[in-house]
């Protein structure tokens, strides 16, 4: 069987593509500029433009199924426009070559982060409704608009299912996402202290397994999440210095002093011209979306997120292996 792979140098593009060649698939990876992820794989790669129709039906021609992953995630309003354009007006596309290339189905990436949630720990599942405007950052906004289009699209007769993974972290991750730039921050010490608050942690190799499932099993329309473990920025703190031998920091503030140092950590941003990773968007994140259900992942798909500790282990030997990190204990 073909498949092709929207946004396939990412993280769990990198993990998906492996996953999928180790079943014994033809993958098509679709990467604009950065191929670090392929390398030493045999798969075809093929330089298609999100925002481009035309490459992408060149692109999907003669395969079966589309992985979508392709996204712009940013912490920052400033990236609003941007984000827009590639998640949203890029599943447009997609969906238009998918209907154009007569593809069986199409596996649509969204986000735990497109789903409603409140505070005080409310049960997360596949029937909470998606996430309203003003509520939603930036990012979660692209990736509800995201959802409705291929919803829409479903009701108009195209074969999809939607993914909603938590927060990713694992290895090969080769441009190093902000999960990743967080677990190296702990490592190198760069971070002084730490806030209240936390996520639900997954692999990025059980949720490439987890799309090949939804994809085999998976209901049309349906939408699956695909999680692991909650845990505090404090408790991944102590299981990251337990794995690597490092002291990481330890100490977490209150998450109304955090907020109140955001407008000094986006002026040092702007002024060092490197990415933050607290900001007002990922202080928000820390405080929601803390009770997820599994549920439904785990009876459909036969889904089994792998423990937390293998994957960190796993992550800081991969760090180390590339030489991000080159003092590990």
């Amino acid at each position: 069987m073909s498949v092709v792979v929207t946004g396939a140098s990412g993280h769990i593009g990198a993990n998906l593509i492996r996953f999928l060649c180790s079943q014994g698939l033809r993958v098509r990876a679709l990467a604009y500029k950065d191929k670090r992820a392929f390398n030493g794989i045999d798969i075809d790669v093929f330089p298609a433009d999100i925002l481009d129709l035309v490459s992408l039906k060149y692109a999907f021609s003669s395969m079966e199924v589309v992985y979508h992953l392709a996204a712009h995630i940013s912490l920052s309003n400033r990236d609003a426009e941007l984000m827009h354009s590639i998640n949203v007006e890029g599943t447009k596309n997609v969906i238009k070559a998918c209907r154009f290339a007569g593809i069986r189905r199409l596996v649509h990436f969204s986000s735990i982060h497109a789903l409603a949630s409140k505070l005080k720990g409310e049960l997360i599942n596949e029937n909470v409704p998606l996430a309203e405007k003003y509520n939603s950052t930036p990012y979660d906004w692209t990736k509800v608009l995201a959802e409705k289009l291929v919803l829409e699209a479903v009701s108009e007769g195209l074969d999809a299912v939607i993914v909603n993974p938590t927060a990713v972290i694992g290895p090969h991750d080769y441009k190093l996402s902000y999960m990743g730039k967080f677990l190296l921050s702990l490592y190198q010490r760069s971070l002084k202290a730490l806030v209240k608050g936390g996520f639900n942690w997954v692999d990025a190799r059980d949720v490439a397994a987890g799309a090949r499932s939804a994809e085999l099993k998976g209901k049309s329309g349906e939408r699956y999440i695909l999680g692991g473990t909650w845990l505090s920025l404090k408790e991944l703190a102590v299981m990251v210095e337990e794995i690597t031998g490092r002291r990481t920091a330890q100490c977490a503030f209150p998450m109304w002093l955090a907020r109140a140092g955001v407008p000094f950590s986006v002026i040092l941003s702007r002024i060092s011209r490197k990415k933050t990773l607290y900001s007002g968007q990922s202080l928000k994140a820390l405080r929601y979306h803390q009770n997820i259900s599994l549920k439904k992942a785990l009876l459909q798909l036969d889904y089994q997120p792998r423990p937390i500790h293998e994957t960190l282990k796993d992550t800081f030997e991969w760090f180390h292996m590339k030489g991000f990190i080159s003092d590990m204990e």
